[in-house]
């Protein structure tokens, strides 16, 4: 009889592959200390998906998207740009705990030079980059800054900067919280900007279209 609440051999390398990287980091990471990690014989890393690449893609992919699905009903609450910024610095925090943003940072590393690795993990970041995407679309309709900003690119902006701050914190802990301050201050002035009157509003809109 099959024990349901053991996972199946797929999983257990999918959620190795996680282990060893957080314990090994991406260049310490093998067919060997995957199975190990997962209690399986190396050779199943191979027989279920073809190769180490391959196997930590998905691994990461699947990652991503529990946690973005974790956090879907946050992200649906969001009314502004602060209140999203918030959110990213919740769960920033939560992710870097866990070592989730450690792991995706580590990734993104290693796809510099790995053509097998970066497809995978492009569409695993677009997954976050996406549901920001929504949101931003979502709080900047009627704003001024909607007519000019490019959307998809300040959401890939907005994702970037949480990982890359991962990286940055860990060597100047300090400079990571005003990199933090200085993005929620952007907020607020783009809230300012909102609230102006509608005279005010027609004036900056045509001096942001004349500079473009």
């Amino acid at each position: 009889m099959i024990d349901q609440k053991k996972p199946d051999t797929k999983q257990r390398l999918l959620d190795g592959a996680l282990a060893a990287v957080r314990e090994h980091g991406v260049s310490g990471t093998s067919a060997r200390t995957i199975a190990a990690a997962a209690g399986v014989n190396q050779a199943l890393v191979f027989y279920h998906f073809g190769s180490v690449d391959d196997l930590l893609g998905a691994a990461c992919r699947q990652a991503t998207e529990q946690r973005v699905a974790h956090y879907a009903d946050r992200f649906a609450a969001v009314t502004s740009l602060r209140e999203l910024l918030q959110v990213g610095r919740t769960l920033h925090a939560a992710e870097l705990a866990q070592g989730n943003v450690s792991v995706l940072a580590q990734m993104l590393a290693a796809a510099q030079s790995n053509e097998r690795l970066a497809e995978p993990i492009r569409a695993t970041f677009a997954l976050w980059t996406g549901e920001i995407e929504t949101v931003l679309r979502r709080v900047l309709t009627g704003s001024p800054i909607a007519e000019v900003a490019d959307v998809p690119g300040l959401a890939q902006a907005i994702s970037a900067a949480f990982v890359g701050l991962e990286l940055f914190e860990g060597v100047d802990a300090a400079g990571g919280r005003r990199s933090m301050e200085a993005i929620d201050q952007l907020a607020v002035l783009v809230e300012v900007m909102d609230e102006l009157g509608p005279l005010a509003t027609r004036v900056l809109r045509s001096k942001i279209k004349k500079r473009l």
